[in-house]
């Protein structure tokens, strides 16, 4: 008999997650972690990086409250205290996993763990190694900010966000963000808020280059308004330790380029974190580093399954917890009801930014005929009294039902309204049903009912 019915490696979101809805099916369970409870997600980026941009936001919006008629006098913003606010609130919120763990009777084994062998993990500490035998072995060990070979992001100065999150003695005078995606776009809010002197560099030809063509390209303007410096199709080829800085060295479309900075931040991305987890002679298959799953989240190795960053492409932290939690019910026999393709997209930049399902761009290679409401915010009462400048939601459907198949949204509390739609998508529902709901007045989310009714005009025609 096995020590453990399912021992999970990994209390990130989908670790934890995955831990606490087996206690509650009655599987014996333990998990293994050999950093902070709660992931990458808790400690180290979604959680850390909204706390700062929380703090950030009051700083700009008392610095801008003149313009209201709200005068405040002496504003600044003290980087230490910042910094030591997101720690107590990712303390909070890990200590809060492990209580959540402990009252399910899960053990929290602190340390690395590998798998040596069929249904057998290794769990090493300051203290020595110890061996467990599982039924089921669940892989949650997430991701890490991924390093291209550029020579100098070595250097004192240039971060990857894990690296920056660990705080900073003052703020930076100015910064150098290579890669304009998620983490690089809200940390380019970040700092641009506390009127730091920020700079992005970004490969393609817009920024957020995964999503909507129209979402990149309005926060680019957006971006530019508040003072940020963009550098589009441009390739980094190094970075220099110079007189008042570092000094980062770019091709754009054939022409060399180079920006100075106190700091600069790799944010290219993350990749899967599986180094040193399987014993050489029981490694799983991967795909472009990721590790292989099937329907059942089960890798090429027997018994041994993956959720998360590990074996997904999206990298969310919502994503890895529903995975989590679908892979410990298949292994239960109890149906799952939760759709796992429609999975939205948040960016806490100003506006905010949220995404689910399919662009315009993405139905035209799939060969699905749609049509496509907009509404631009303009007349909105809710965007004109915060002053947040240019918002927009646009809602993608099938051309002949007027089943939803996508949303794109860019304005104030979007990734709080993009669960809506997440939900229409989900139970196939149409525009035409969407708006049967009457949303209230004043508010931002009743441009989603005037993009509706733009969408079912179109679909009449």
């Amino acid at each position: 008999m096995n020590d453990y019915q399912l021992f999970i490696i990994g209390a990130g979101p989908g670790g934890y997650n995955a831990a606490l809805r087996a206690a509650q099916l009655g599987m014996k369970t333990a998990v293994a972690e050999y950093r902070e409870a709660g992931g990458t997600c808790l400690n180290r980026g979604c959680v850390p990086t909204k706390t700062l941009l929380h703090a950030s936001e009051v700083y700009r919006s008392t610095v801008r409250a003149d313009e209201i008629g709200i005068h405040v006098d002496g504003v600044r913003a003290d980087i230490s205290k910042i910094f030591d606010y997101k720690r107590r609130v990712s303390e909070t919120l890990s200590s809060g996993v492990e209580n959540l763990l402990k009252n399910a009777k899960v053990p929290l084994l602190r340390g690395r763990a590998r798998i040596v062998a069929p249904h057998t993990v290794e769990v090493c500490d300051a203290e020595g190694t110890k061996r467990y035998t599982a039924d089921h072995i669940l892989i949650a060990t997430g991701s890490v900010p991924a390093c291209p070979p550029i020579p100098g992001l070595t250097l004192p100065g240039v971060m990857t966000s894990d690296e920056l999150l660990k705080g900073a003695d003052h703020l930076y005078r100015s910064v150098v963000i290579i890669g304009g995606g998620v983490i690089g776009i809200e940390f380019a809010t970040f700092y641009v808020n506390l009127g730091c002197d920020v700079t992005i560099i970004e490969g393609l030809d817009r920024l957020l280059p995964t999503l909507d063509r129209e979402l990149g390209q309005n926060l680019a303007m957006s971006l530019k308004k508040q003072g940020a410096k963009l550098f589009l199709k441009s390739s980094v080829e190094s970075v220099d330790q110079v007189e008042d800085g570092l000094a980062v060295h770019f091709d754009t479309k054939g022409e060399k380029n180079s920006v100075t900075g106190e700091a600069v931040l790799c944010a290219i991305g993350r990749r899967p974190y599986h180094e040193d987890l399987f014993a050489e002679d029981i490694l799983p298959e991967t795909d472009r580093h990721s590790l292989r799953v099937n329907e059942r989240f089960e890798t090429s190795v027997p018994g041994v399954f993956a959720v998360g960053d590990v074996s997904s492409r999206l990298q969310l932290a919502h994503e890895a917890a529903a995975q989590g939690i679908a892979c410990v019910e298949m292994l239960c026999g109890v149906e799952n009801g939760t759709n796992l393709e429609v999975v939205p997209s948040c960016i806490y930049c100003q506006p905010e930014i949220a995404s689910v399902g399919l662009t315009e761009a993405d139905a035209k290679a799939a060969g699905i005929p749609v049509k496509v409401g907009k509404c631009v915010m303009g007349g909105n009462a809710r965007t004109l009294v915060a002053d947040v400048g240019r918002c927009f939601m646009k809602i993608v459907a099938k051309a002949d039902t007027g089943e939803l198949l996508g949303a794109h949204l860019m304005c104030p509390n979007s990734t709080d309204m993009i669960s809506e739609i997440s939900s229409a998508i989900a139970n196939h529902l149409t525009a035409q049903q969407m708006l049967c709901a009457i949303r209230p007045h004043p508010t931002f989310e009743e441009a989603l009912s005037d993009a509706l009714s733009d969408l079912c005009a179109k679909l009449e025609r």
